[in-house]
């Protein structure tokens, strides 16, 4: 009997402790592009992923441009990160966006990426992140300038700052200039996306392609120009998930809906401003955020 008693408690932990080591397993990794925003938006998903699910979450941030992050993510060296519907259609399926609806523009990312890679689009983070063309405060003022299209007879004498990736990118400065037939004095100069601002207000460059939810705008007294010839597309923020994640942790895919049509480009724009601006860790910022929106 007391053989018998010593076996049955043996296997008992055994299932214990084995049930313990597939809990310390479930691990999925959140990944990101190399820019602030992208940073923020990671650890928001993070957090929030461990909070609803008890599922540990790895960050992989910073791991580069558009095409790298979905190469890992096809891999499987990452599980999830937030896309943007017009650069998902345009920089990685390669097609022309519908008329520029966004609904329409996200049901067919939504389609596509389930056709041709198994990834999942979830739902909509609920605000935009379009580029947006920006000039310095005074310029905008002093020269009465408000839309793209103003800029035209400036743009001979005036050199432009971009990003590594818009300078290549079928939505980016090929398409920019033959839309708006704009020609700069100089090829434009090719910065890293957190030198674009300084270098504009130090009067490097005169333009640059930044987005619309950076923080540093409002806070260097920045004018991002509208965009009057609606040359580019939607970029509704959007979480893209592997479908086999979602398949082996089914309690995911409730968590991300959570957070469908929570943040506001206001809110995005401000979160960026802590980090950016005021030098905050993204991961303190996330958490007062979550905190004051009852997340």
């Amino acid at each position: 009997m007391r053989q018998l008693a010593t076996i049955l408690f043996l296997s008992i932990l055994g299932i214990y402790l084995s049930g313990c080591g597939q809990t310390n397993t479930r691990k999925i990794t959140i990944g990101s592009k190399f820019f602030t925003e992208q940073v923020v938006l990671a650890e928001l998903l993070a957090q929030h992923i461990e909070a609803r699910t008890g599922i540990r979450v790895e960050r992989k941030t910073n791991l580069g441009g558009t095409l790298l992050v979905h190469k890992a993510l096809l891999s499987g060296a990452i599980d999830a990160y937030v896309e943007y519907t017009g650069t998902a259609l345009t920089a990685v399926l390669n097609e022309t966006p519908p008329n520029n609806d966004p609904a329409a523009t996200y049901l067919r990312v939504k389609q596509l990426y389930d056709e041709r890679f198994h990834l999942a689009v979830t739902e909509p983070l609920g605000f935009e992140n379009t580029f947006a063309m920006v000039i310095r405060g005074d310029d905008a003022k002093n020269l009465r300038l408000q839309k793209l299209s103003d800029i035209v007879p400036l743009a001979p004498k005036w050199k432009i700052g971009v990003g590594y990736e818009f300078l290549e990118r079928p939505d980016g400065f090929p398409g920019l200039t033959k839309a708006y037939s704009l020609h700069f004095s100089d090829q434009p100069t090719v910065l890293d996306l957190g030198l674009l601002y300084r270098a504009l207000i130090t009067r490097q460059v005169d333009i640059v392609a930044g987005n619309s939810t950076d923080g540093a705008i409002e806070a260097l007294k920045l004018t991002p120009l509208v965009d009057d010839r609606h040359y580019f597309p939607p970029y509704d923020a959007v979480p893209i998930v592997r479908e086999d994640t979602l398949a082996k942790y089914p309690a995911l895919r409730a968590a991300l809906a959570d957070l469908a049509g929570k943040l506001t480009a206001a809110d995005v724009r401000h979160l960026n401003a802590q980090v950016d601006v005021d030098q905050k860790d993204p991961a303190t910022v996330v958490r007062a955020f979550r905190e004051s929106r009852g997340l």
